[in-house]
């Protein structure tokens, strides 16, 4: 038998410590928290992703009453994005959360669906995608997906 470990790594920053880019990524996860629809779930996710050339756009959460039909706002963001501009890359994804009145301290992470789609996106274009999961004790700041996702399943796979 063989094991490894295997690692990380992921930096905290506090509002002031970020770059201004990342804050305004940040700002505009937050702002379109109010965007959600999560009449069932009240807990209202927000999603801002900068292209290549600067543009920004986000998405929310958008609940149904079949919850397998609903979609995060990392998905939302990501395939309008990828509609409107399918020719940039992504270089930077923002989530926020907000429930009950106030966002959340600690940062919340993306689904496993969601982790896949960005993968792919990050795949496709062959260019990291820095993640930013803000909270209100810090903002995580992950320099690839794969970070967060570790055990790959892309295009390459499918070759194997």
């Amino acid at each position: 038998m063989e094991k490894y470990n295997i690692t990380s790594e992921v930096a905290v920053y506090q509002d002031d410590e970020l770059s201004a880019e990342d804050r305004e990524l940040v700002e505009l996860a937050k702002k379109a928290t109010q965007q959600s629809y999560s009449p069932y779930s009240h807990f209202q996710v927000g999603a801002a992703l900068r292209l290549e050339d600067g543009t920004i756009v986000t998405g929310s959460n958008q609940e149904n009453a079949s919850y397998p039909l609903a979609l995060c706002a990392e998905r939302t963001a990501l395939f309008h994005a990828q509609h409107e501009h399918p020719d940039k890359n992504v270089v930077a994804l923002a989530i926020a959360a907000y429930a009950n009145g106030h966002f959340y301290p600690e940062p919340i992470s993306p689904c496993g669906a969601c982790r896949q789609v960005m993968l792919e996106v990050e795949d496709r274009y062959k260019r990291p995608m820095r993640v930013l999961l803000y909270g209100t004790s810090g903002t995580h700041v992950i320099s690839t997906v794969r970070d967060l996702l570790p055990f790959q399943f892309i295009s390459e796979s499918l070759k194997k």
